[in-house]
């Protein structure tokens, strides 16, 4: 793969393996060292993993915040140790009382933003340690309640015990969390069966591609169409440009101020904007600075 082949690659992640299994595929497959993928998935759901690749790597700071969307199964009327179908189910409940209407009311319920305690098995660390790894030595840590927010729930179908729904959700955000919190609220308790990622930092699944397909493209030497290039990676940042003087000094890391590149109107939620060079190339990713008319440095190529 040429060394300019820098962007980021939607990956339609299969079931059965890991988000960093896949990041491990698509190094063999584009022939590079450097891949991140920019949200973990667990092993046993499918769907969007935004991969960066090269240099966009450096651009996966901006993804882990952005918000996701996912189709799930909640299965009502058992518990598991781990809020899913992969663990073992500690308590069960009868749904003689649990109606179509009650759930889609309780549902409607967790839109807004509220906390949600992060599951005992989990990829966040507790001294170092994956929570996960705590959990099945016996030794579980449950860390503090944190803010999220549900955009948008809709239930897609009720057939008792299961329920399907799509959800909106800020990043952070643990779906078989939500599962068990409406089983719980509901009285009957329940757990996350499936789940598939639709969209994450608005790439949509329809941008995805295939572990297999692009094996494929690889072979026919068409990689570079999977690739979204650096300067149309970040849709959801406003943009500005520069002239070829400015470029070169942002470039060289010259200190900016306003003065030397007025803010764009829309400003992202975490304060960054991208700058474009006359060409459409991406140079940099600037932050507003407390210091009042200045910027600073997020990222510069």
């Amino acid at each position: 793969m040429p060394p300019e082949l820098n962007g980021i690659v939607v990956v339609d992640k299969p079931k059965g393996i890991s988000s960093a299994g896949v990041v491990a595929r698509v190094k063999g497959i584009f022939g590079v060292k450097k891949v991140g993928h920019t949200g973990t998935l667990d092993p046993f759901a499918t769907g969007v993993l935004i991969c960066c690749i090269n240099q966009a790597t450096r651009l996966s700071q901006f993804f882990l915040k952005g918000d996701k969307v996912y189709e799930a199964e909640l299965v009502l009327g058992a518990v598991t140790d781990t809020q899913d179908a992969t663990g073992t189910v500690v308590e069960r409940h009868p749904l003689d009382r649990v109606s179509a209407e009650q759930v889609k009311d309780m549902a409607a319920r967790f839109v807004g933003t509220s906390t949600q305690v992060p599951p005992v098995y989990s990829a966040l660390k507790h001294q170092g340690t994956p929570l996960y790894k705590l959990a099945r030595r016996g030794s579980p840590v449950e860390k503090p309640a944190r803010p999220v927010r549900i955009n948008h729930l809709e239930i897609l179908g009720v057939n008792l015990p299961t329920v399907r729904f799509s959800v909106s959700c800020s990043s952070g955000t643990y779906v078989r969390t939500l599962c068990a919190d409406i089983g719980r609220k509901l009285g009957c308790g329940g757990h996350l069966r499936s789940l598939r990622r639709t969209a994450s930092c608005g790439f949509p699944i329809s941008a995805a591609f295939s572990l297999e397909v692009l094996a494929e493209f690889r072979l026919q030497g068409r990689l570079g169409e999977s690739v979204i290039p650096m300067n149309e990676a970040l849709p959801f940042m406003p943009a500005a440009v520069a002239d070829d003087g400015l470029a070169k000094r942002i470039r060289h890391g010259t200190k900016l101020s306003e003065s030397d590149l007025p803010i764009p109107p829309r400003v992202s939620e975490q304060g960054v904007f991208k700058v474009l060079d006359p060409h459409g190339r991406l140079i940099a990713v600037l932050a507003e600075s407390p210091a009042a008319g200045s910027y600073n440095y997020c990222c510069v190529f």
